[in-house]
């Protein structure tokens, strides 16, 4: 027997559910200032990652076919004092644009983030993304890296929110499982890294640039990859402060992959491989 109760919505614009439908992304991620703000997440396995890092439900909104589903049960069961709505699928739809929340979102209060130099202090291989404002490739380097061996991953302030809905569920809930920490705004991230033991590794076409597979590279078990936004690619100082540039060798005239698939050959050659990563287990098969 259920131990959860639910309230109905039949119109979306009943203010209960309004952090659901009256504010952008960016707007409930500074809703309570000074206080943390929040994060609308979807899908039920994406919630239960973000339940299992510790994150602390607002609300749970659910589509009310879900609720016979035992994914969705479970989590609800697990609700505690956060309310659960309900409402037909079309409202839902409605909310969302698309059909994609497998039935069910949830609002969480974002939760208090790691210093860089704490996941520093112990990890073998990081990801460091500089200015990729796509959620979409956000999403899926998360999840290469959680798959594929980094121990953490560090943005720069104007990368996507990874906690963003499309960001996280793209990354199949692994924005919640793999350690990760902004970048101070006036922080010189290749001295950090350097203070720390890390080789530096940039991933950007240059002429100087090395073979992924090159030797050189894998001398120090402490590697740190940064990553560049499509397009305009890594900053100049960037490149001229890494101890090595690296390029994916190509085929038939291609001259680069996406940045997210170009993490993940990168990630697999020079981290999972080496067994620095402390993550398994966490890639999930299943769109």
């Amino acid at each position: 027997m259920s131990t959860f109760a639910t309230i109905r919505i039949d119109d979306i614009k009943d203010k209960r559910v309004k952090l659901y439908t009256e504010y952008s992304e960016p707007q409930l991620y500074h809703i309570n200032e000074p206080d943390a703000g929040i994060f609308i997440a979807e899908t039920p396995m994406v919630i239960e990652r973000a339940m299992s890092m510790g994150a602390k439900p607002v609300s749970f909104f659910a589509e009310s076919s879900s609720l016979q589903n035992g994914a969705v049960k479970e989590i609800l069961e697990k609700a505690g004092d956060a309310p659960v709505f309900e409402a037909e699928l079309s409202v839902i739809n409605a909310i969302t644009g698309f059909n994609l929340t497998r039935g069910l979102l949830a609002a969480f209060e974002r939760p208090d983030l790691p210093e860089p130099e704490d996941l520093l202090e112990n990890a073998g291989c990081v990801a460091v993304l500089e200015d990729i404002v796509n959620p979409t490739n956000v999403g899926a380097i998360f999840r290469s890296a959680a798959a594929l061996g980094a121990d953490a991953v560090l943005m720069t302030r104007r990368s996507t929110d990874p906690f963003y809905r499309r960001s996280a569920r793209v990354s199949m809930g692994t924005v919640f499982m793999i350690p990760w920490a902004y970048i101070l705004k006036d922080t010189d991230v290749t001295d950090l890294l350097h203070n720390y033991g890390f080789t530096v590794i940039s991933l950007a076409l240059t002429e100087n640039a090395v073979p992924l597979t090159d030797p050189v590279l894998k001398k120090n078990p402490r590697k740190a990859l940064i990553f560049g936004a499509e397009g305009s690619g890594l900053k100049e100082e960037t490149i001229a402060a890494s101890d090595h540039v690296a390029i994916i060798p190509m085929a038939n005239g291609v001259d680069s992959l996406n940045v997210a698939a170009s993490s993940a050959v990168a990630f697999w050659e020079l981290c999972g491989r080496e067994g620095t990563g402390k993550i398994s287990g966490v890639c999930d098969p299943q769109e």
